[in-house]
């Protein structure tokens, strides 16, 4: 039998839109196909059909609804049919045309068609099978055609069907189909959801592929409607907030960690650099560096905050270069950076690595760079690992710009820019002084003042700026703008802007609000600057009544949930890109407070007249502690509503009604006159009635409001800008959808249900649709006057951003496959988090909504809700989540007092309905009320439509029953101090609740564990109800393990393992007198590790994998296998590179059998073709003598980060293909340019290493020839999962003994831990386990284990070094030493402590006897060495030496990578390859090992090859199988069954910590152990890993000339230019031991001779590429301190003055390893080789010994730009010192070896030493030929005197005669 319905046409509709209908009986729903498009008529022509168990009831209903369909939003209910099947009984057939009724019952114009059908049969139960369900084959194929999946799958387009064609649904076998259709069921008002989807079990859909054939693609299908995995809610209730987690703002442990490495290209001459290190208001300084430009420091700093989150990470880093400080003088700024803790804590890891710095000058903004630091930057919270990168032998990185300290996505140039905070006016500020003090002025001077005095503080990037006080005044106005000046983008994400009351004592908050600048702006393509408003923000904090301690006053600080409105600010912010090259810019970057431009009234927004309605149908949960007072609630939004300590309201006019907004002419127009006309005289009424609490149980009370439900009413003014909250209310529904999707997604897969890619297809699709439909939504109001440029460009960027996620969708949906499901969906989490982001609206606008629960006038707990969830919108996707629904609300206590436990109990719980709307659109508030209210109003309001009522009565009476099933509760906290709870759970409903019985798990009676000694302890093992005991341990001390290893017990467990229940261990001791103590428990939450899974060789991918293996092993050797059937050979060559092994060895992961590759031919040819080119390489192999540990160690780590740096080009080009398939492109162009800046950098190293002459292969060829070791950066049993192959350790807890310990780590509550293992298996025992060889019944599944009697073992414990230590001392620094504790043995390396260092080398070894079990765990620890007083712990770390001994990967010694008898890889276990394999072979019950021929071993069916002989120490070769042996051992997880990774030769990093700062790493060791046990051959002596000696060195430097130096003196006589011109030069660090050559005088050329010999000795670590300088830092140093530096020379060209400082002129610094090789003359010596601008040849002096030649000296000019200053020929000599002890040389000219005298010019001296010398070479030189000619000219007018005077005398002799 069967009731058919054959719903017609629907008619009468209004509008245009999709319609979809739902028929409901006996609470089974079916939908019908969507019409989409229909007008006014919507013709369905759909037969449902329901077999029925029993006959139908006169009185049972039948139900039709109609919707608006919406493939994002709930659908929109157009109205409901109801009928009674009497009728339908009797007659069996009626046809019935009716009308429709709304939610209200009322009739509506739409009228709707309908057939019914009734096959009645004799009254008996009746039965079905399943046809009647799923159809029979003749239907088949016409439910194809309709389209059965057309309400789940809203991908797929509804058919077309012509008219009068019928189609048929059936029942599914839905959740639903598990309720009997059974008779006198009688119809209820349901408050089921009216859009209620069709809920599928995953079978369903095997059934409808089934039933759609090859309709549609499989993998195409998408399931868009929710899922029985999800929760089905009312449409008329919002989803509850069922989150009760405490306040923010708790503080946490954070540590800030700085490494100041070095800095580079100081701007400035011959600096005495220092570098200032500040985290908020600490700082910190590194020691001085003398005479330098790029100091090198590596100086660590650790700071230490006890903080909330928010103040954390608005905490500021400043890093500053000081030049010339000391204890006198505060030192000159260079430069600075700066940027916050969040910006670091948001990166990778929370760190930047070797990142360079930029610095600039604040003072000087126009002066551009001014130099780089390069530093580590880590911020660590409470239970962050962060990943640091190896520190031993770390080389330089030179590619500065690369490696820029800035987040991805930062350009590398920033601009600077001012941004202009612009501060207006304030309202609703509360009152900040006692009433007293305004009494008393009122009575003296008759005036009665507003009691604050507010000004406005702005914090932006470590500056503040604070506008004037504004006198007694609630509503300050100011306009004023505060100015900072920074760089742009800034590297700090907030701005804090506070309102402040002005006091003479002491200036307190009176609000905060941060503005995120990321949510201003926008750095995309079309982005657009920081901007906002002018727009109001509101300001929440602690309740408005004043009290002199306010507990609450860090919620006015910003920190934490504000529990009350405290004022609101309108303010605006703009942001302008600075041009630096104006001279008339100010160049300071002070912050400057200036007056703003006045705004108008109206700019933020036109004033309307608000509605807000609620009514509390519920209030419950109320605690006892609050009962015994009347309670009332209050609700306020902003100051409206407030009625203890609130202000009156400003007051504000009416709004008037203009016509020009359409929605409000709507409003207007469906609007009554007695709705236009009641507002003027409706008062507020925004509290309940005063109601005692009646009792619940013994813990909760409930208000009993019982039939009358009381309202609240409040009207407001706020500026009309609901566009904003329009527009988050879509996105925020998108989201919503969206991430209840995901969450059903994630369900499915946790779950293990069929298909939830389709699921996923759904999402998507919902997701593409939401955002289309934003995009038709969102753009309206374009021509509002007060919208602001923030509100345009935001509307741009969401359309973009929403347009472009919506495409993403598409594309992604198409993508989604079965084995790409979880791929997909981490992307689907990105679209979330943007969504969440882009609906955070920045500009407020109305304030959030506060609902508080008062008693006594005093307010206990609250509750807030956002404005925006609330506000009504005639557009559905508009309206928020919550408005016009019924709300469930928790209560909660305000600030620190919900701290703790208190935190998490619920204060009240309310059941409240609210509404949020224009006064005008007041006619719906009542629209989302469940039916059967009825209101009753004042008496003002009778008759009028649309005013409130004061309450609500509930008229319609109906009784529920509600059912409970309980299950499970799981990972309960021990709440009581025996380390047990007695678990009970309360069910509340409205006003009743019920307890389930106390689960006793016994010994309730001991309140704590006794201080007596455990001494006979057991084990209860617990799960569902049945267990076991373990046997008693007769004497804990000597010996823990228990007698009788292996128990078992049989308990009924679900199929589904999901819902095992947990398995409780509890371990007691057994007292005298038959007490027992609870010790310790542990219970575990999932069996799901423990459970036996019998391999399935049978399963398909088992056949694939082996197939595809065989494939592989043919294509590889080239042909096919001439190995015997199932043997699998593995090549072990020696010349091999082990990466290449590996490479080779994983072809596939997936399976046991994994297939090794013969290479043998492939590397001959390789050998023939390297023959030419390997040649010089080859002269160079290390010779063996010369190696040590330390080599092995260095290779290691050059391997690791080799191996680093190929993983992460590789994933970075797989993310980035990844992104741009799925996303098109959406981070594409960020990665790429990160690719391009890796490829860069990667030519970059490629051009160095080639022109260094050892060409760009050499290094890898000369890998092999050093054997290496495993180097770990973490924990070695997390490489293992932690040793618990088979043995398994449990930490036992206690309880907590009291409330304090709320917050206790699980560390802190160890007690003990219990060591054994578990299996899970179906009884009776797997035959595969019972049928093998050697089966032991009394061990059951744990076949083979070992035996568990003490055993005494030699543990050696080998420590290398320790990194980034925290400080100890006041200096900064460390004295830290070894101590190590095993058992009774307690090991203190004190006298070898090592001094103020906090990355020490120990390089020690210890060995300790230990018997195990009893001394099993091992601590090393760190101390700090302190002369007064007791040692500091730095840090430890606990290794379980029991796990690693016992485990199958063979822990206690690592296999090395090659055997070898002698020199520095010699094998140090006592026990032989060939031994070793010969015993796990006999353990794992493998056959084998069988040798021979030589060179080849069979394990099993694995076949092993490698040498057959061995080299001894005189280098005599003997046969030997240990190197096959030992190839079989590294691979010995390819044996079948048995096989697994055993540990190798290995160094460990393990993080040390400190109980006292729990969670957080204090540094890191470097170590290994080998455990050897004492009946067993001893072990040789142990390895020496002392640290390296450094190598004495001395470096030889000759001066001989200097070209072109510049002229920097003017001569007094003549004015011509010259310098006086030496050359001083040091080994880095050893400033203090710089040497001068002597002084070349009056160089007129820039020309200088010296030929002038430095010495410099010094120790250098060759592998560190360090120098080693150990001194005392000061005169009261207790001894001296080891630095490591890079070996740099620098040289100085300097003008001597001898009455004045001399003048720097140029630098050149030369890095010994690496420097570029000097020109042959000066003329091609250029700036360029200096710079890194050309490519030249790089060498180094430790291969080169000797290196001559020509190199620039450089400084800056006024643009901060190098310039040539200088040429220096020089000739640099290394020697060891046994080579400089049998060749020494004199310093300077002196002897031995003496150089010549330079030949300098006749002008090269001192003038007033030679005076006379002086003048003949300035007058003889210069002025020689003026000279000569005014002598000759003397000389003539001389002789033409004479001539003249003595002419007339001889004329008169002459005429005379005489």
């Amino acid at each position: 039998m069967a009731l058919l319905i054959h719903l017609k046409t629907v008619s009468e509709l209004r509008g245009r839109g999709d319609r979809i209908a739902k028929v409901t009986f006996r609470g089974q729903s079916f939908y019908s196909r969507v019409l989409e498009n229909c007008e006014d008529v919507a013709d369905f022509d759909e037969t449902f059909r329901w077999p029925v168990a029993s006959s139908i009831d006169r009185n049972e209903m039948l139900e039709i609804q109609v919707f608006n369909y919406s493939k994002v939003f709930s659908n929109k209910l157009i109205g409901t049919f109801r009928m009674v099947l009497q009728k339908v009984v009797e007659e069996s057939h009626v046809e019935v045309t009716d009308t429709l009724i709304d939610d209200n019952n009322a009739i509506i114009k739409t009228s709707l068609c309908v057939e019914v059908r009734y096959q009645a049969t004799d009254g008996t139960v009746g039965s079905w099978d399943d046809g009647d369900f799923l159809g029979d084959e003749s239907l088949q194929e016409e439910e194809k055609d309709s389209q059965e999946t057309d309400g789940l799958l809203p991908g797929s387009r509804p058919s077309s069907r012509p008219p009068g064609e019928k189609s048929f649904r059936r029942a599914g076998r839905s959740v639903f189909s598990a309720m009997k259709l059974g008779k006198n069921r009688s119809h209820k008002e349901e408050t089921q959801r009216p859009d209620e989807p069709a809920v599928l079990e995953m079978e369903d859909l095997d059934h409808l592929a089934i039933r759609l054939g090859d309709g549609l693609d499989p993998d195409s299908v998408s399931l868009a409607s929710v899922t029985a995995l999800t929760t089905n809610v009312s449409n008329k209730r919002s989803k509850p907030d069922i989150k009760m987690e405490p306040s923010a703002g708790r503080p946490m442990d954070y540590q800030v960690s700085i490494t100041v490495i070095e800095a580079r290209q100081l701007v400035g001459l011959n600096m005495d650099p220092v570098v200032c290190v500040e985290v908020g208001d600490d700082k910190k300084y590194t020691s001085m560096k003398e005479s330098t430009n790029c100091p090198y420091y590596n100086e660590y700093f650790v700071f230490d905050f006890h903080v909330s989150p928010d103040v954390m990470f608005d905490k500021i880093i400043k890093i500053s270069v000081i030049h010339s400080k000391n204890l006198l003088r505060s030192g000159t700024l260079v430069g600075s950076f700066k940027m916050d803790v969040g910006t670091v804590y948001s990166q990778p890891e929370h760190q930047f690595h070797h990142k360079w710095a930029i610095l600039s000058d604040p003072d000087d903004i126009s002066s551009g760079l001014k130099g780089y630091v390069k530093c580590d930057v880590a911020v660590v919270g409470k239970g962050d690992n962060i990943k640091t990168p190896h520190k031993a032998n770390e080389t330089d990185e030179d590619d500065i710009e690369g490696n820029l300290l800035l987040p991805e996505g930062v350009p590398p140039e920033r601009q600077w820019a001012r941004f202009y905070v612009k501060i207006y006016r304030a309202e609703g500020l509360p009152r900040m002084n006692t009433s007293l003090m305004a009494n008393v002025k009122k009575a003296f001077i008759g005036e009665n003042k507003d009691l604050v005095d507010p000004y406005v503080q702005v914090f932006f990037a470590g500056q503040k700026g604070k506008t004037s006080v504004q006198k007694s005044s609630y509503e300050p106005l100011w306009n004023e703008q505060v100015v900072f000046t920074d760089l742009f983008p800034p590297l700090c994400k907030r701005m804090k802007v506070q309102i402040r009351d002005s006091d003479k004592v002491n200036d307190v908050a009176i609000g905060t609000h941060f503005i995120d600048l990321r949510k201003i702006s926008n750095d995309g393509d079309k982005g657009f600057l920081p901007t906002l408003g002018p727009a109001w923000v509101n300001m929440y904090g602690s309740t408005r009544n004043y009290t002199l301690l306010d507990e609450h006053q860090d919620l006015n600080e910003g920190l934490g949930e504000g529990v009350s409105f405290r004022a609101r600010l309108l303010l605006g912010l703009a942001v302008e890109i600075l041009d630096t090259s104006n001279p008339e810019l100010t160049s300071s970057t002070e912050v400057q407070v200036e007056q703003a431009t006045p705004i108008s009234e109206s700019c933020a927004g036109k004033m309307e007249e608000f509605f807000l309605f609620g009514a509390f149908l519920e209030a419950s949960m109320i605690d006892r502690r609050n009962g015994d007072k009347p309670i009332t609630f209050e609700v306020t939004i902003g100051n409206y509503g407030n009625e203890i300590d609130g202000l009156s309201r400003p007051q504000r006019p009416q709004p008037r009604k203009e016509p020009g907004d359409e929605e409000e002419v709507d409003l207007i127009q469906n609007s009554s006159d007695d709705e236009a006309s009641d507002g003027g005289d409706l008062a507020s009424v925004s509290s309940t009635p005063p109601m005692r609490p009646l009792v619940t149980d013994r813990n909760y009370f409930h208000l009993p409001y019982l039939e009358r439900k009381p309202c609240i009413y409040i009207k407001s003014w706020w500026p009309d800008q609901r566009r904003r909250l329009y527009n988050a209310s879509i996105m925020d529904h998108i989201a919503d959808k969206l991430e209840e999707g995901l969450n059903d997604v994630q369900e499915m897969i946790k779950t293990e249900k069929f298909y939830p890619e389709r699921r996923l297809r759904g999402v998507l699709e919902e997701l593409s649709c939401g955002c289309c439909r934003f995009l038709s939504l969102a753009d309206k109001d374009q021509g509002h006057s007060s919208r602001t440029r923030l509100d345009r460009e935001r509307l741009k960027s969401c359309m973009r951003e929403l347009e472009s996620m919506g495409q993403q969708a598409r594309t992604l949906r198409a993508q989604v496959k079965r084995h790409t499901v979880r791929d997909k969906l981490r992307l689907c989490q990105n679209f979330l988090q943007k969504l969440r982001f882009l609906a955070d609206e920045p500009q407020h606008s109305i304030p959030d909504i506060f609902i508080w629960m008062m008693s006594n006038n005093k307010r206990i707990a609250y509750a807030r809700v956002p404005s925006k969830d609330l506000l009504f919108s005639i557009v559905e996707e508009e309206t928020g989540k919550d408005c016009a629904k019924v709300k469930t609300l928790f209560l909660k206590l305000p600030g620190k007092r919900g701290f703790g436990s208190a935190g998490w109990t619920v204060q009240a719980k309310v059941e409240l309905y609210l509404w949020l709307g224009l006064s005008k659109q007041r006619k719906d508030f009542l629209c989302g009320l469940p039916c059967g209210f009825q209101e009753v109003k004042a008496a003002q309001g009778l008759g009028l439509h649309a005013f409130p009522p004061v309450s609500l009565v509930y008229t319609k009476k109906q009784t529920f029953q509600l059912r409970a099933h309980m299950y499970q509760a799981r990972s309960l906290f021990a709440a009581d101090s025996s380390g047990l709870s007695d678990p009970f759970a309360r069910v509340f409903f409205i006003n009743q609740s019920q307890c389930t019985e106390v689960l006793f798990w016994g010994l309730r009676d001991l309140k704590r564990v006794n201080l007596a000694q455990v001494d006979r302890p057991r084990v209860d093992i617990e799960c569902a109800g049945k267990g076991v005991q373990s046997s008693l341990i007769h004497n804990y001390k000597k010996n823990p393990n228990f007698n009788t290893l292996v128990k078992w017990f049989e308990v009924d467990l679900p199929e589904n393992e999901l819902l095992h229940p947990p398995l409780n261990i509890r371990v007691v001791d057994c007292r005298a007198f038959g007490r027992y103590t609870l010790v310790g428990s542990h219970a575990v939450s999932s069996l799901r590790r423990f459970i036996y899974r019998p391999p399935d060789r049978s399963a398909p991918s088992w056949n694939t994998t082996v197939r595809l293996l065989r494939r592989c092993r043919v294509l590889c050797n080239g042909g096919p296998s001439s190995h015997s059937t199932g043997e699998v050979v593995v090549n072990m060559e020696p010349e091999v590179p082990i990466k290449k092994l590996e490479t080779m060895v994983k072809l596939d992961a997936t399976s046991e059998a994994v297939v090794k590759v013969d290479v043998a031919e492939e590397e001959k040819e390789k050998k023939k073709k390297k023959k030419g080119t390997a040649e010089e390489p080859e002269e160079e192999e290390p010779d063996e003598s010369m190696l040590d540990w330390w080599s092995k160690y260095f290779a290691s780590i050059d391997t690791m980060k080799e191996q680093l740096r190929q993983q992460e080009p590789s994933g970075i080009d797989l993310e980035e293909k990844e992104e741009v398939d799925n996303t098109e492109g959406l981070k594409g162009s960020v990665k790429g340019k990160e690719k391009a800046r890796a490829a860069k950098e990667e030519k970059r190293k490629k051009t160095q290493s080639s022109g260094s002459g050892q060409g760009s292969d050499a290094p890898e060829k000369k890998k092999p020839k050093i054997d290496e070791l495993k180097v770990y950066p973490k924990e070695l049993e997390c490489e293992f999962d932690n040793f618990e192959d088979w043995l398994h350790t449990f930490n036992l807890l206690r309880g907590k003994t009291g409330d304090d310990e709320d917050g206790s780590t699980e560390e802190e509550r160890i007690v003990g831990r219990f060591k054994g293992s578990l299996c899970v298996y179906k009884v009776p025992l797997p035959e595969d386990v019972s049928r093998e060889a050697g089966y032991d019944p009394t061990y059951g599944m744990f076949q083979g284990i070992p035996s568990n009697d003490p055993i005494n073992v030699l543990v050696r414990v080998y420590v290398v070094r320790a990194t980034d230590l925290h400080p100890a001392d006041i200096n900064g620094k460390a004295d830290p030493y070894i101590a190590i504790r095993l058992g009774k043995t307690d090991i203190r390396d004190k006298e070898n402590y090592i001094s103020k260092q906090l990355n020490p080398v120990f390089g020690k070894s210890f060995d300790i006897e230990a018997s195990f079990p009893m001394e099993s765990m091992l601590t090393v620890a760190v101390y700090d060495w302190d002369l007064v007083g007791t040692d500091d712990l730095i840090g430890e770390t606990k290794i379980d030496l029991e796990n690693r001994f016992y485990s199958k990967h063979r822990a206690t010694c690592g296999i090395a990578q090659t055997y070898s008898t002698h020199g520095y890889n010699i094998w140090r276990d006592p026990m032989k390859p060939s031994q070793i394999l010969t015993r796990l072979c006999k353990d794992s019950k493998v056959d084998g090992p069988h040798f021979g021929p030589p060179g080849r071993v069979k394990v099993a069916n694995r076949v092993f090859t490698g040498p057959s002989e061995i080299e001894d120490e005189n280098g005599q070769r003997k046969p030997t199988d240990e190197h096959v042996a030992l190839s079989a051992l590294r691979h010995w997880e390819d044996i079948p069954r048995a096989g697994c990774r055993l540990v190798p030769e290995h160094v460990e990093t393990r993080p040390l910590l400190n109980p006292d700062k729990p969670g957080i790493e204090q540094g890191r060791l470097e170590l290994w152990v080998d455990m050897f046990p004492m009946d067993m051959p001893a072990p040789g002596t142990p390895l020496d890993i002392s640290p390296r000696k450094p190598k004495k060195y001395e470096l030889r430097v000759i001066i001989w000339n200097t070209d072109e130096v510049v002229l920097e003196d003017d001569d007094f006589f003549t004015g011509e230019k010259s310098s006086d011109i030496f050359v001083r030069g040091w080994l880095k660090g050893q400033q203090e031991d710089k040497q001068d050559t002597d002084v070349h005088y009056h160089s007129l050329t820039g020309e200088g001779n010296f030929n002038w010999r430095y010495l410099f000795p010094f120790d250098y670590l060759a592998a560190e590429e360090r120098i080693v300088i150990s001194k005392k830092e000061s005169m009261f140093s207790w001894d001296e301190t080891e630095y490591k530096i890079p070996a740099r020379l620098t040289l100085q060209i300097w003008d001597a003055d001898h009455f004045s400082a001399d003048d720097f002129l140029g630098a050149i610094e030369l890095d010994l390893n690496r420097f570029p090789r000097g020109a042959k003359t000066a003329k091609q010596c250029t700036m360029e080789m200096a710079t890194g601008e050309v490519d030249v040849p790089l060498v180094s002096i430790f291969k080169q010994k000797r290196v001559k030649g020509w190199w620039p000296l450089l400084a800056r000019n006024e643009n901060d730009e190098f310039e040539l200053t200088g040429k220096v020929e020089a000739e640099l000599h290394l020697l060891t010192a046994e080579e400089a002890e049998k060749n020494p040389v004199g310093l300077a000219r002196n002897e031995p070896d003496p150089l010549e005298k330079p030949n300098r010019p006749d002008t090269a001296f001192v003038w007033f030493l030679n005076p006379l010398k002086s003048i003949k070479y300035l007058i003889c030189t210069r002025y020689k030929w003026l000279i000569i000619k005014i002598v000759l000219a003397l000389l003539g007018l001389l002789m033409l005197g004479l001539f003249l005077y003595s002419l007339p005398g001889y004329m008169v002799k002459k005429l005379l005669g005489a």
